[in-house]
């Protein structure tokens, strides 16, 4: 199993899952974990047991129905899969729930806040990162009596701005919300650019009030034997492909 933590979220139960370790073959080979593929259903139900249990044990998994909103659910007790909210951001303060967000090129992001014992986590592509799911995650954990001068984050594998090619229109898009996001930007061939949707979601959370921030830097798409790529898969012209999972939870 491949599991990357940070020590920014020391102190709570939480990881960021690769590709090793599951029972899934073909395309979706290693611990496929998305039920919008069509990997074999039992295959994908085995493998989220096994990224629950890498991580969390005696815990209950809670995930999403994820649609590139920037909507945030507070989680109070089990959801089941055929239940999932249709958000794409979780917050609880409820221990022995296990918050899991599906990712395959996006940004995942977990929250925790020590002292108010507050944990979240984000599904951040590039429409629910420029919506504001991050600020919205920051707010929903608020109101469950966290403080962002405590929170603490880590933004897990995702596509690097070097792998990341955008047109003309998509960066015009962002730097008329924000001058600013000019910089997560740089010139690549004709009327197209290399956009570093980490950094972007990293300073979301710096100008949201976050001091500490954890940046992993680990690219999904130059990584084909550790993580699931989108947009590889697309490349490749391949039938679909899978995702890999972040967990975070508060101990019971």
């Amino acid at each position: 199993m491949d599991v990357t933590t940070s020590s920014f979220l020391g102190g709570t139960a939480h990881g960021f899952l690769g590709r090793a370790g599951g029972l899934s073959t073909g395309i979706y080979a290693g611990l496929n974990v998305g039920l919008g593929s069509d990997d074999e259903r039992e295959a994908i139900l085995e493998n989220r047991q096994r990224a629950k249990a890498a991580v969390l044990t005696d815990s209950e998994l809670v995930t999403l129905h994820q649609v590139h909103s920037a909507d945030v659910v507070t989680v109070t007790g089990p959801i089941a899969l055929d239940a999932r909210p249709h958000a794409d951001a979780m917050v609880t303060d409820k221990p022995g729930l296990l918050l899991g967000i599906l990712t395959a090129d996006c940004v995942p992001v977990l929250l925790f806040d020590p002292s108010a014992q507050v944990v979240g986590a984000a599904h951040a592509g590039w429409k629910g990162a420029i919506g504001g799911v991050t600020d919205n995650t920051l707010s929903a954990m608020e109101k469950l009596g966290a403080s962002r001068e405590s929170i603490r984050c880590a933004i897990g594998p995702c596509i690097a701005q070097a792998s990341y090619e955008v047109d003309a229109g998509f960066q015009q898009n962002f730097v008329a919300k924000d001058p600013d996001n000019a910089q997560f930007f740089e010139a690549g061939k004709p009327d197209h650019f290399q956009f570093d949707i980490e950094s972007y979601v990293a300073d979301r959370l710096a100008k949201a009030g976050i001091g500490t921030i954890d940046k992993l830097g680990l690219d999904t798409y130059a990584h084909e034997d550790r993580y699931f790529s989108y947009r590889r898969s697309c490349h490749r012209g391949e039938a679909g492909y899978g995702r890999q999972i972040s967990l975070i939870g508060l101990q019971a």
